[in-house]
Formats: structure tokens, C-alpha cells, sequence
């Protein structure tokens, strides 16, 4: 019974590859994604991270970042 399984008959070899390179590219691009997405938040983070009070209040009045305040996505 279990080895009827694992052999599916005959096609056992293509599937199981095919299942492989399926998870594998999925982990790849999972982890390319991660990897740029730290390196952008890191970026953000130098780049704006020393915000001052006032500075802050600045950047929510302005009309393009009240746009995207508008449209992200509260969690």
C-alpha cells in the first residue's frame, strides 16, 4: 500500500521533481523578497528613522502622503 504510493505508478519520479522545484522556487523567491524588503526598511530607516515631532506633523499634512496614509491597510 505504501509503496503503490510512493511509486504512483510509474510517474513517481516526475512528480515528486516537479513538486521539488515547485517548493524550492517558491522558497527562493520567499527569501529574495525578504532579503530586499529588509534592505529597503533599512534604508527607510536611515533615511527617516530621526524624525523629529515637527517633522513628522510636516509629512502627514503634505497631500501625497495623506494618500497613501489613506489607502495602507491597517493590521
Amino acid at each position: 500500500m505504501i509503496n503503490e504510493l510512493f511509486l504512483m505508478n510509474g510517474y513517481a519520479v516526475y512528480v515528486l521533481s516537479a513538486f521539488s522545484f515547485t517548493l524550492l522556487s517558491f522558497l527562493g523567491l520567499y527569501l529574495i523578497t525578504k532579503m530586499q524588503f529588509v534592505k529597503e526598511q533599512n534604508k527607510f530607516v536611515a533615511k527617516f528613522g530621526t524624525l523629529t515631532t515637527e517633522q513628522a506633523k510636516s509629512a502627514k499634512s503634505q497631500r501625497i502622503n495623506k494618500e497613501i496614509l489613506a489607502n495602507a491597510t491597517i493590521n
